[in-house]
């Protein structure tokens, strides 16, 4: 068990981050999913209070750098804007609402649908305030059985076996119990409370289930074997045109370095439909779009 020093620092609106070129905030996205509409506002938020580009994070989130602050704090107008593009609908939870979800799935391969096991996760992670004492860095990672987030290192997951049912993930390397789909959440923030009675308090908390010297053996009534279909990898999706399940097309766009300027969100916004979705790659999913 590590020897914390100090409590998490991760960067969120309410708690930025003051670099030497400004403050730093962080915009979690359940899924990487992002409105087109937020995207639309979060440009000109952009443009007129960070340094104008918005930037794509691993965690399929995003961050706005260059910030002017004053004791700490960006100004209010910034998280009044933020608020109106909802992006930031939970203040007392922002920082913990670290959930990944395969990008694709509900639309194009993969065993299930998670969009709605992560809405519901996020709802109830949310609704609870003892939540709002993990770790601004503790991730749920949700792979719908294709294995292309399968593989990133996490505090609680899961992996789906079919279209109704999952294996949970304790830590990295810790296998669960199987449950449905529909119980997915509530079942996650079960093992999540575990993890807050024995984590620690204050300065010295620990930050991940990782960091628990028996992690299964702590989190879990009784260890499980790992259900051999969990055993799945895949690549990212190859950049341009994809077909999804339902006729339509998705487009997967790069991004360079994972800095959207002002000039590619515009061009992707002229193309796009309803929403995006920010990849664990740092590149942009146009999903849902009208075949010509």
């Amino acid at each position: 068990m590590p020897a914390r020093t100090h409590a998490d620092r991760c960067p969120g609106v309410l708690r930025p981050w003051i670099a030497d070129d400004g403050a730093l905030v962080r915009l979690r996205l359940i899924g990487g999913r992002l409105p087109a509409t937020s995207l639309r506002a979060l440009v000109d938020v952009a443009a007129r209070h960070a340094d104008g580009t918005i930037h794509l994070t691993k965690r399929t989130n995003l961050q706005l750098r260059g910030i002017a602050h004053a004791d700490g704090c960006v100004p209010a107008e910034l998280v009044t804007a933020l608020t109106d593009a909802g992006l930031l609908p939970s203040p007392s939870h922002e920082l913990v609402r670290n959930v990944m979800v395969s990008p694709l799935s509900g639309r194009l391969g993969g065993r299930a649908d998670l969009r709605p096991v992560a809405e519901s996760l996020d709802l109830l992670l949310c609704a609870d305030p003892s939540f709002a004492a993990l770790a601004g860095r503790f991730l749920f990672v949700l792979d719908d059985g294709r294995g292309d987030v399968a593989g990133r290192s996490l505090d609680l997951g899961l992996v789906a076996l079919d279209a109704s049912s999952a294996q949970l993930r304790v830590g990295s390397q810790g296998w669960g119990p199987v449950v449905p789909l529909a119980d997915a959440p509530s079942a996650l923030l079960d093992l999540a409370r575990r993890f807050l009675a024995v984590h620690g308090r204050g300065e010295t908390a620990l930050w991940h289930v990782d960091e628990l010297s028996e992690a299964t053996a702590t989190l879990l009534d009784a260890p499980r074997d790992r259900d051999p279909r969990t055993l799945v990898s895949s690549d990212p999706p190859p950049f341009g045109i994809l077909a999804q399940d339902d006729g339509r097309t998705a487009e997967h766009v790069p991004v360079p370095d994972g800095v959207l300027t002002p000039e590619l969100a515009a061009t992707l916004l002229d193309r796009a439909g309803h929403e995006f979705v920010v990849t664990p790659w740092r590149s942009l999913l146009l999903p849902d779009l009208e075949t010509a």
